[in-house]
């Protein structure tokens, strides 16, 4: 723990997050801390929240701190900022979850503010989509269809409260969740960052609807809407790492994992060690499982959970 770090202490179990906030940018001034202003700037550059970089190779040259965690080590660096306490009570391999894919899904729920009974599309069922249907099921969400083109993945969703599935990739698929939701949903989430789904999302709104973007596009990705569909009044908006204080959200996400309203070992499918990294990115990229969790305890590593 650095000089002058107060709010922490060896031995505590903290999650990392990798938008720590300043609190002193126009957006942390106004309440939108996930959009800080220093972090973006840094984070973009791979340096910690004050511009520098702790790390250095075995030649002295300077790393980057990937995403201000680079966590795929023994040891890490990161901002006091971005070390968000958690108890004890939680197992670690758990609560690496709560910063990332759970906070991001469950907050970008909140953000589209669901009301009870609302119908909902969660388009792309990974670890973020999963935590987006649990997230629409906590907040008394009616029907939930689930989109995927993984027959696997429909089946964790599932699992994690989806009512309906319909397998992603073709033509129909806007059809379907049209019938299924008896002529649109209210909201759809888009959590794969692609134009095409992203297009979806919007297209199985029902007038009024609110198509919420999660999923991260590439660079130069454009989407094309219809202008007359704006006036049925739907909405279309963004929702990066939950949209919230993480500090205060992952507080809240504490408590439902407490209150038994929140299971968080249920979308881990494997449990690795630091040598397996380039195994679980290329599964990753096959798009096989819902997460990989790195754990140094290597009588962990390799057990699938």
């Amino acid at each position: 723990v650095g000089e002058g770090v107060v709010e922490l202490a060896v031995g505590d179990h903290v999650a990392f997050c990798f938008v720590p906030s300043c609190g002193a940018c126009h957006a942390c001034r106004a309440g939108r801390r996930t959009l800080c202003e220093t972090a973006a700037r840094n984070g973009v550059a791979g340096m910690l929240m004050d511009g520098s970089s702790r790390l250095r190779g075995a030649d002295g040259a300077v790393l980057q701190h990937g995403l201000m965690v680079a966590c795929f080590a023994e040891y890490a660096v990161v901002p006091a900022a971005g070390a968000v306490p958690l108890p004890a009570s939680i197992p670690l391999w758990q609560a690496a979850l709560l910063g990332c894919g759970v906070v991001t899904g469950i907050g970008a729920v909140n953000r589209a503010r669901l009301r009870v009974g609302a119908s909902v599309c969660v388009i792309g069922c990974g670890g973020v989509g999963l935590q987006v249907i649990a997230g629409a099921r906590l907040a008394g969400a009616g029907i939930v269809v689930a989109v995927d083109t993984d027959e696997d993945k429909l089946e964790l969703a599932a699992r994690r409260g989806a009512t309906h599935t319909v397998v992603g990739g073709d033509a129909g698929v806007v059809a379907q969740v049209l019938a299924l939701s008896g002529g649109g949903v209210e909201h759809a989430f888009e959590v794969v960052g692609r134009s095409s789904t992203i297009r979806q999302a919007w297209d199985v709104l029902r007038p009024g609807g609110t198509a919420t973007v999660v999923g991260l596009a590439p660079v130069g990705v454009e989407v094309s809407l219809p202008a007359i569909d704006f006036l049925s009044e739907k909405t279309i908006t963004g929702s990066y790492y939950g949209s919230s204080d993480v500090h205060s959200a992952l507080s809240q996400l504490v408590q439902l994992v407490d209150d038994g309203r929140l299971d968080l070992g249920d979308v881990v499918s494997y449990l690795i060690g630091l040598d397996d990294v380039e195994a679980a990115l290329e599964r990753l990229r096959r798009g096989q499982g819902a997460r990989s969790v790195i754990v140094i305890d290597e009588e962990l590593a390799g057990v699938a959970a």
